[in-house]
């Protein structure tokens, strides 16, 4: 199977994602890991470091499936050709995809959580909240191939182990 995350930064996606696949004893691909490396790398940040870290991500997800094991990709998907990118995958292995997007009901408590992150990943700053604020701007509707997957929406604002429990019922369903 493939779980693809979504959501804006800070919502809380990688928090769930690290959670639900210890629980589930599955491999978990986060884009934001793989982009700090591509910038160690000396990659030039004008790059498009982000759309070569979910290409990354993309590889890395595609080796797991073939070897028939199920992974969880934790990424932003904001927009529609990020999200298609893993229905297309799904469908080269012929495994179910479940999307799980996060959100944070609550823009205080979403703001505190962001301000208050410390990933310690090399060159890649974390977004401030103007930066949040911007890509809810730009979070697209669910629409194409994407739409029609099964996906549950969780809120951040309910406790980690409930949000977990959550979405391991939906992709275990």
């Amino acid at each position: 199977m493939l779980i693809a995350m979504a959501g804006l930064p800070g919502a809380g996606k990688s928090t769930i994602a690290a959670l639900v696949g210890r629980r589930l004893g599955v491999a978990t691909v986060s884009v934001d890991p793989l982009e700090s490396a591509i910038l160690t790398a000396g990659i030039d940040p004008d790059q498009p470091t982000g759309l070569a870290a979910y290409l990354v991500a993309e590889t890395l997800a595609d080796a797991i499936l073939a070897a028939g094991q199920t992974v969880i990709v934790d990424a932003v998907n904001a927009v529609g050709p990020a999200r298609e990118q893993w229905v297309r995958l799904a469908a080269k292995h012929k495994v179910p995809l479940r999307f799980v997007e996060i959100e944070c009901s609550d823009p205080e408590v979403h703001r505190r959580r962001l301000e208050k992150r410390r990933r310690n990943l090399a060159h890649l700053a974390e977004p401030t909240w103007h930066a949040v604020e911007q890509s809810l701007e730009e979070y697209a509707e669910w629409s194409g191939e994407a739409a029609l997957a099964p996906r549950v929406t969780l809120d951040s604002v309910h406790p980690i182990d409930a949000n977990a429990e959550r979405a391991i019922a939906f992709v275990t369903d």
